[in-house]
């Protein structure tokens, strides 16, 4: 008896007791019911109070349709910038030695250090009134802070880190030996990333994308600080959404924070399909059958 349950613990993966897995269950299930589910129900609950037409009403609002084109535009920028550069400081650091490697990937891993508060005054110490270029700035009437330029420039700080962090662990796992062949047969760089770096990393490069735009997407704290606050010009969705709760405008309020939930869901699924798509991938050049060596005649 106590051997045949050993042996359905070892299938089942684990030799805690049963009654131990189904409250381990239990409590995960609770916890992502109270603080997950729940506050999504929640903001729809809310969102919808007063109907279809209102939750409508204030989506077409002419100052959270400024809000909402802001942050797509801010994450249409941001991304694609975050993009080159992630991969360019990834494959620099996954692939090459050069001085100051650590410094570099000390870099890459400071904007998860600094608060996005502290991001956002960064950028006012730079280009505010009374900032370093300040002067210049206004005497060639460019205006950076309180405006989209500052909002795209706090924003691309705080997600720089999401495609980078994903891909140096990738590219470090693989190794330089597919590029190095690539290049002893005549491959150039650039046909060399194309054919050969690229398709090994681009399920991690999807997902560090994903990841990227959601951030940039729903970021508050370094854009709250360069963006002013003026309605229907530098609110983004999160600072709209703050602003119509302060003026007790509750329903507008959950209306366009259940456009940011949607967009969350969106990109978990989205991620979830990437990560099924990966593993199903993996397992397919799991069960290829192995090379047969060459025999003394074939070579």
């Amino acid at each position: 008896m106590s051997n045949s349950r050993t042996v359905r613990r070892a299938k089942a993966g684990t030799t805690e007791a049963a009654w131990v897995r189904f409250t381990l269950i239990g409590v995960a299930l609770a916890f992502m019911f109270l603080f997950l589910v729940l506050p999504l129900a929640a903001v729809a609950t809310e969102a919808l109070r007063k109907g279809v037409g209102a939750y409508l009403e204030a989506l077409k609002e002419p100052d959270a349709w400024s809000a909402i084109r802001l942050t797509l535009i801010t994450a249409a920028i941001t991304v694609p910038m975050n993009l080159v550069f992630g991969v360019a400081a990834a494959w620099a650091i996954a692939k090459f030695e050069f001085r100051g490697k650590a410094l570099l990937t000390t870099l890459v891993d400071l904007p998860f250090a600094v608060s996005p508060v502290v991001a956002g005054l960064i950028y006012v110490l730079v280009f505010g009134a009374q900032g370093w270029f300040g002067p210049w700035l206004a005497a060639h009437d460019i205006k950076i802070i309180f405006a989209v330029p500052g909002i795209v420039l706090a924003t691309v700080f705080v997600t720089f880190p999401f495609i980078a962090r994903e891909l140096i662990p990738l590219m470090q796992a693989q190794g330089t030996e597919e590029e190095q062949a690539a290049i002893v047969l005549g491959a150039t760089g650039w046909q060399t990333f194309r054919r050969v770096t690229l398709p090994n990393i681009k399920w991690g490069l999807l997902y560090g994308v994903i990841l990227c735009n959601a951030r940039a997407m729903g970021e508050f704290g370094a854009v709250s600080v360069v963006s002013g606050h003026i309605r229907g010009q530098t609110n983004t969705m999160p600072l709209h959404v703050e602003v119509l709760y302060n003026e007790y405008q509750s329903v507008a309020a959950f209306a366009v924070a259940s456009l940011l939930a949607i967009l969350a869901l969106v990109t978990l699924v989205i991620k979830s399909v990437i990560e099924w798509r990966h593993e199903r991938e993996m397992k397919a050049l799991a069960e290829l059958p192995p090379e047969r060596p060459l025999s003394a005649a074939q070579a």
